[in-house]
């Protein structure tokens, strides 16, 4: 018979390896648990969620390893944050039976604040209607940030949410996939797809994929000659597989503006557009803006008629003009609705809407959302 005190000896020992166990966990996985637990839905929106960013993450390991595609990135998250674990993310971004797929159509611009010193930067992404989180981010090596991503990039849905602690362990590839995003100098970006134009750049330099470039310079850059600078020592390759290309919009805290873009018919080489020294505004949507390929009329080999890019690129041009290149948040808010869409029907019959409307405040370091062309109810962040 087990007297009284063995048995308190064997649970102490059951505790003290329970009390191991929990330890190891922590010391393994403590970033990434606080990271899960930070996730909570902002205001009750079961579409729209945000996330305190607090496990570790390697900018140079993954450079070091060449991720350059999607598949890739989602193997190299699982990896890391995986340890070992049968964890999978998939990517909702990948082309149909024809290599085509229905890209995002954005809209982004650089504006003065009509009441001051400073500049905003206001952006649509246009796409479906999938879950949106904003993600703020405070690296031990590399600044602060706020940015935002379209969760079906890390395989969420309508009908899949982050519900429950083990459903939201994908929400950890957010870090490695904003869509725009600003950094504490001020320092934003923001994507825009360019169809059948995914850059392949091949040099010696290691390669970098389609958002992880956008991480680096919200990382990395204060200005915009820094994140131009920081483009010349790696290759960017966009996903073959997506079936579309890309182009950037980053603009810093100063009003310095430019679009980069790559050159289709030579080698992928980097194209930079410049916003003009006395020039108040920049505004890029989805066609290229580069003197050589650059066109006033619609042409599917530089851009995407489909989803009206010129019109857009000419409506929120007129508007920005209209204000002098000088916008208050009500008029950068309104520029961004005035493009907006709504029910824009695709050949497959899926209906694109603008998922999300996003307007910078690149002194105060504001970010203020709108859901889903939800226009009476704006989200307001602060980094």
């Amino acid at each position: 018979m087990i007297n009284a005190l063995t048995m308190k000896k064997v649970l102490l020992w059951i505790l003290g390896i329970l009390l191991a166990l929990v330890l190891v966990v922590l010391c393994i996985w403590g970033g990434e648990i606080r990271t899960v637990s930070s996730i909570e839905s902002v205001d009750g929106n079961p579409y729209l969620y945000q996330m305190e960013y607090k496990a570790a993450y390697d900018l140079d390991d993954l450079i070091a390893k060449d991720v350059d595609t999607n598949a890739e990135l989602l193997d190299y998250v699982v990896g890391r944050i995986g340890k070992g674990l049968p964890l999978k993310i998939k990517s909702a971004q990948v082309a149909d039976e024809n290599g085509e797929l229905a890209t995002f159509n954005c809209t982004s611009f650089q504006a003065a604040k009509a009441e001051g010193d400073g500049y905003r930067f206001g952006r649509n992404y246009d796409y479906f209607k999938n879950p949106t989180m904003v993600t703020v981010s405070r690296p031990k090596k590399g600044y602060a940030s706020i940015a935002v991503s379209d969760m079906s990039h890390f395989g969420y849905s309508l009908e899949k949410l982050p519900s429950s602690f083990l459903a939201s362990l994908s929400c950890l590839a957010s870090v490695y996939a904003p869509v725009d995003g600003m950094n504490e100098k001020g320092l934003c970006t923001s994507i825009m797809a360019l169809p059948k134009q995914a850059a392949q750049q091949d040099t010696e330099r290691h390669n970098v994929g389609t958002t992880i470039i956008m991480r680096l310079w919200l990382d990395r850059c204060a200005t915009v000659q820094e994140a131009l600078d920081l483009l010349e020592t790696v290759d960017v390759c966009h996903d073959a597989a997506v079936g579309s290309g890309y182009h950037y919009m980053v603009a810093d805290a100063n009003g310095d503006c430019a679009v980069v873009e790559f050159d289709k018919d030579d080698g992928w080489k980097t194209m930079v557009v410049r916003k003009a020294p006395d020039a108040r505004y920049m505004l890029v949507t989805n066609h290229l803006l580069s003197d050589k390929y650059y066109t006033t009329e619609p042409d599917p080999a530089v851009g995407n008629p489909h989803s009206k890019s010129w019109w857009r690129y000419e409506t929120a041009g007129a508007y920005l003009a209209g204000h002098d290149g000088t916008l208050t948040f009500d008029e950068a808010q309104e520029c961004l609705a005035q493009v907006h869409w709504k029910d824009l029907v695709w050949d497959n019959g899926t209906v694109e809407d603008t998922q999300f409307s996003n307007v910078y405040d690149q002194s105060a370091l504001t970010l203020d959302l709108r859901n889903w062309n939800a226009y009476e109810d704006t989200k307001h962040f602060k980094l």
